[in-house]
């Protein structure tokens, strides 16, 4: 078994962008415990907001064990014969080893997963990270694209922060697939949900940093014309996923990213859609503890 040192372990880390993100070697996330490692781990996760763990074997069960640390494991499945509800798979490939055609609802799903977004902004509680797993990766290979929410809220002109400051945006699941197909908007995995508010910019209560909470799924702002308020969400994104804040993650099989959702987009990038690709994540619902009583409207 490795056991994590963490003096070993800062002289194997590496920037993965200037201003944020560490690539972490040495460690096997299957051996760390919430004694063993994990505290160094949520520490360098409250800093960095991105982390690449490379070279992991994690399975199912150390995926969900792993991610059990960091807080509630998230499920919105609808069926409650689900298996591992908790992992959601980031897919190509259907139940019989086939990969989906263009045009399939599957995969116009994956497509939506292509606008810049925060995960479950959608949901009752949103999330506070995702653990990702590089599991099937083509040949031709296969990329996820960040930025972070932090930096450009921190680098934004006081003109266009001040107009965002203090506002409470709507997020709908259906928004986002709308954007791609009306009918896939439709289904009842995107229907359910409904909406929600949250708070324009989310407070780190670790370490005071503020960063712009938005997503694809945004579709509104609480008090302000439709128009207006898709012109000011469109004209936050574009700001926030200026070229100087985006890391382009190419896959690996055996790669770990974790990344903080209060504090980071992504968005997937489009691959040669006839080889398989299969990514597995969980999600983690964010608590109290990570801020977010404040995120809620109206304001508690």
């Amino acid at each position: 078994m490795v056991h994590w040192n963490p003096v070993r372990t800062m002289r194997e880390t590496t920037p993965i962008h200037s201003r944020y993100g560490l690539r972490i070697d040495g460690v096997q996330l299957a051996d760390i415990t919430a004694e063993q490692g994990y505290p160094e781990i949520r520490r360098a996760f409250e800093e960095h907001s991105l982390l690449h763990f490379p070279d992991q074997s994690l399975d199912d069960a150390e995926h969900l064990r792993l991610g059990a640390l960091f807080g509630p494991r998230e499920d919105r499945s609808l069926r409650p014969d689900q298996p591992n509800p908790a992992i959601s798979m980031v897919s190509n490939v259907r139940e019989d080893g086939r990969v989906y055609r263009a045009g399939d609802r599957r995969l116009l799903d994956l497509q939506s997963n292509m606008l810049w977004h925060t995960d479950s902004t959608f949901l009752p509680v949103p999330a506070l990270a995702n653990i990702l797993v590089g599991r099937v990766v083509p040949s031709s290979g296969t990329a996820t694209a960040f930025t972070s929410s932090r930096i450009a809220w921190e680098s934004m002109p006081e003109a266009l922060k001040g107009r965002a400051r203090n506002l409470y945006f709507r997020h709908d699941y259906t928004h986002s697939r709308r954007k791609v197909d009306a009918a896939l908007a439709g289904e009842e995995k995107f229907t359910h949900w409904g909406q929600q508010v949250w708070k324009s910019v989310w407070t780190n209560p670790v370490n005071g940093r503020e960063a712009l909470y938005i997503a694809s799924h945004a579709c509104g702002v609480v008090g302000m014309p439709d128009r207006a308020a898709l012109a000011l969400i469109d004209e936050l994104t574009q700001w926030s996923t200026r070229k100087e804040y985006v890391h382009v993650h190419q896959w690996k099989e055996g790669d770990v990213l974790i990344w903080d959702e209060r504090a980071m987009l992504h968005r997937g990038v489009p691959w040669n859609y006839r080889e398989a690709r299969i990514l597995s994540s969980i999600c983690i619902s964010a608590t109290r503890e990570d801020g977010l009583d404040e995120m809620r409207y109206p304001p508690q």
